[in-house]
């Protein structure tokens, strides 16, 4: 037999002796999957705590940006615009379930359970992470692009060895998916049939790189089908729309079905940072027309078209709000007690002998620079003369 009447075409051999998968069921959508201002009956628990928490983070944004403004922080990267995709993530996954944030997603991590402060530490340059990820479920806030991908589906491979009924949701921005990480954790999720959802949350830019010049494809959610999963598209502005989209994707994961690739399409409002300055790439009109389709209004508006949402609801929503920037106002308003030793804490579990000889050294040089101090320090009695 030759390989032209084994394949069909002449020097085309046959698909790796098995059918060769049907693309379509693994394609996304024309449009954005949206729920807001549809016919969908609104699930008013769900969406008024998903308006609920859009407010606080809204609030969260702003209010940590201030304090980073103040010198309180050494740079934020602020998820205000992406609000809803931060908040659904946090309420789509179980408590068994793991998120694996990037730099950005200091909000999802908020809303996952983790203080506020501790989510924060990263930023502050105190430790690389400030809580245990074990306690909550949430790996360490990730600053190289996609690394953290490849972490997300290496846990729900060893889960899914394991038996154990757990899903991973990793986050990550557009300009992560130009990454070889990117590509490797999604291949490797596919072939091993991985319990992890993969959200991309295309904000149109790599900081001043527009997705244009990223990529040529229809969409990042259309890549899914050359790894061989589903892809989701998904307007990311709509919070009820989202969250839908990764319950499903968590639930199909869960059930043995492998990934999906969600991307959700929205908009950072603020510049890149607070270091960056977003007028050097990006227009005032583009902005005001992202603002026109801002998550927390679209959701307030759709709330009170069904008469669904009180002015009491609003101010509770409002003062939960206020008391959370307070909390971050009053304890990052504080300097943090340094500790060098901690240098050499937590790099290995027994520390070698390259870092017990360092910590030595640490403790020499600080005893000899406190006691210079000292002898600079004029005895108390001198000052009663």
């Amino acid at each position: 037999m030759t390989v032209l009447d084994q394949a069909g075409r002449h020097g085309v051999p046959p698909y790796a002796g098995r059918a060769r998968p049907d693309p379509a069921p693994l394609l996304p959508d024309s449009e954005p999957h949206r729920v807001l201002g549809g016919t969908a009956e609104p699930d008013r628990p769900l969406w008024l705590e998903l308006y609920r928490r859009l407010v606080i983070g809204r609030r969260f944004n702003e209010q940590v940006t201030a304090v980073t403004r103040q010198g309180r922080l050494a740079v934020y990267p602020s998820s205000a615009g992406q609000e809803a995709c931060q908040i659904a993530a946090a309420l789509a996954l179980a408590e068994r379930d793991w998120l694996f944030p990037s730099y950005r997603d200091t909000l999802a991590t908020v809303a996952r359970g983790v203080d506020p402060v501790q989510a924060l530490t990263l930023l502050r340059g105190d430790w690389h992470s400030g809580y245990d990820p074990h306690a909550h479920r949430v790996a360490p806030l990730c600053t190289p692009l996609a690394t953290q991908l490849p972490h997300a589906a290496g846990l729900a491979h060893a889960a899914r060895l394991k038996g154990d009924d757990v899903v991973a949701l990793a986050l990550v921005g557009d300009g992560g998916t130009s990454e070889g990480d990117f590509h490797e954790a999604l291949n490797f999720a596919a072939v091993s049939r991985a319990p992890v959802v993969f959200l991309v949350q295309n904000n149109g830019f790599a900081i001043s790189v527009p997705l244009a010049k990223q990529t040529a494809a229809p969409s990042i959610a259309h890549k899914a089908v050359g790894y061989g999963m589903p892809g989701r598209l998904v307007d990311g502005n709509d919070a009820p729309a989202v969250h839908q989209v990764l319950v499903e994707a968590i639930g199909r994961a869960r059930s043995g079905a492998g990934p999906t690739l969600v991307e959700a399409l929205t908009y950072r409002i603020d510049a890149h940072t607070t270091a960056d300055d977003a007028t050097r790439y990006r227009s005032e009109a583009e902005v005001a027309a992202w603002r026109a389709h801002d998550p927390v209004d679209l959701l307030e508006r759709e709330l009170r078209r069904h008469g669904l949402l009180t002015d009491t609801e609003v101010q509770r929503a409002a003062e939960a709000a206020e008391a959370l920037a307070r909390r971050i106002r009053d304890e990052l308003g504080t300097d943090p007690p340094l500790t060098p030793a901690e240098l050499f804490s937590h790099v290995y579990a027994e520390p070698t002998g390259q870092l017990r000889e360092q910590t030595a050294r640490l403790h020499t040089e600080r005893a000899a620079e406190l006691a210079a101090e000292r002898a600079r320090t004029p005895d108390a009695r001198e000052y009663a003369r």
